[in-house]
């Protein structure tokens, strides 16, 4: 990783919508962090995407006047040769895929989401193969490389990583925390760069310990808008239902948006039922916003990132990336929230376990910030979601089926092992084209 050669980066999964996020991150921040080849990686299926966001790329690095060279190419291996970072941001089954793991839940009146109960389940059988055999090419063609993942379900996927392979230098990467402190910052009416948060839990499971304004606690004084009505936070891929005010109080920490699922899972699937019967699942709405950012990117007089890109959910995605990639680079020692191994730091879970966790980034990668047991009142759940994680994960790796229900099962939005079977069995054969472990 030398001044003189510039930093290599391969993006796989490069033909994303998100990319451009990507791209204006890597022109803002491109004095501290010199990207002088970035490789944008895709297979067969995504390639007239690819060619699309590529040119976009192009023409963007062009109007900026850096010197980065961007690549397009459906050869990981040829990609991968002496990088220094690599990201993931990929979707096996694209997102046609993503709306089978969200209608087949909700006909049997189950939440029918993304990265949460069967679904979330399914992207991780999914997702888990591929990135394991992404980590065996880095070994062969840059092992000395940091893997930064951003691949859904992230912490399922890091905790693979981790506990199947002999890869330690990765990172999961969220840009949930990210929004949360934003939304903190924007109730409180002040620039973010004023607020801290203590983030502790899993990905799409974090919490907000505590919240500070220029060093002060005012953890209380944020419940105490968002139980007010005066503020709320979310995403756009997660209905604004508005919390209980006594159970914020009592709660007394920050929840993300995905805490829906579990405290509102009533009210939230009644939302998913009523909006996909309306206008569709979220995958089917952003098959149609994916069409028009695409038509957008074809625009040879484009040369920045349209707006329209932040309907798409990926808010503050460039910045979490590449603030990330930056800190490690230039061994900042700043505090970023970010999906790595516990080794203590929430006492609650194994060490030898993946948690999402506020850390200090430095050049070995992140070191996690202790913050004791997780309080009571949340530590149960916490702790259920990453045992559905790590039994996920090693079906996942095994294609044992009775594994499989099993982590179906013990998933706290799944109602019981009948009905669990019954979704587990539907999902296997609605996704066998990409199940092979299974076969």
């Amino acid at each position: 990783m030398t001044e003189k050669k510039g930093i290599k980066i391969v993006t796989i999964g490069g033909g994303s919508s998100y990319t451009p996020e990507l791209i204006e991150g890597f022109i803002k921040r491109y004095d501290t962090l010199p990207v002088h080849e970035l490789w944008l990686v895709d297979i067969p299926e995504g390639e007239e995407k690819l060619n699309i966001v590529g040119s976009l790329a192009k023409r963007m690095v062009k109007e900026a006047g850096i010197p980065m060279k961007i690549h397009l190419t459906l050869n990981r291996q040829e990609a991968l040769k002496d990088a220094d970072f690599v990201t993931t941001q990929f979707r096996v089954g694209l997102l046609k895929a993503r709306a089978i793991d969200e209608r087949i839940p909700l006909k049997h009146g189950v939440i029918g989401q993304e990265t949460n109960g069967p679904g979330g389940l399914f992207k991780g059988l999914r997702t888990i193969p591929v990135i394991l055999d992404i980590v065996k090419d880095m070994e062969t063609y840059c092992p000395d490389a940091w893997l930064i993942n951003f691949t859904n379900p992230a912490g399922m996927v890091t905790e693979a990583i981790y506990r199947h392979s002999n890869w330690n230098k990765v990172v999961g990467l969220c840009n949930v925390p990210v929004g949360m402190r934003m939304g903190v910052a924007k109730a409180l009416d002040v620039k973010p760069d004023r607020v801290e948060v203590d983030f502790a839990g899993l990905n799409h499971m974090v919490y907000g310990l505590n919240i500070y304004l220029d060093g002060e606690n005012v953890t209380k004084m944020v419940i105490e808008k968002m139980t007010s009505g005066d503020t709320s936070m979310t995403m756009k891929n997660i209905s604004d239902l508005g919390w209980e005010p006594g159970f914020l109080k009592a709660l007394n920490m920050l929840p993300c948006p995905y805490h829906r699922y579990y405290y509102k899972t009533d009210e939230m699937l009644a939302e998913e039922l009523k909006n996909a019967e309306e206008k569709g699942t979220r995958a089917e709405v952003v098959q149609k916003l994916e069409t028009e950012l695409f038509e957008l990117y074809k625009d040879v007089e484009l040369r920045k990132k349209p707006e329209q890109l932040e309907k798409r959910g990926g808010a503050y995605y460039s910045d979490a990336a590449c603030n990330l990639i930056d800190s490690i680079h230039n061994d900042r020692g700043d505090v970023q929230p970010v999906n790595t191994l516990n080794k203590g730091a929430i006492a609650s879970i194994a060490d030898d376990s993946a948690v999402e966790v506020s850390c200090i980034i430095t050049k070995s990668g992140p070191k996690p910030i202790a913050v004791g047991d997780l309080p009571v009142s949340v530590r149960g759940l916490v702790q259920q979601i990453k045992s559905f994680e790590r039994v996920a994960a090693e079906a996942a790796v095994t294609g044992d089926y009775d594994k499989a229900l099993l982590a179906m099962t013990i998933n706290p939005l799944v109602p019981s092992d009948t009905l669990a079977k019954i979704i587990l069995d539907e999902m296997m054969e609605a996704h066998k084209e990409h199940l092979p472990q299974f076969i």
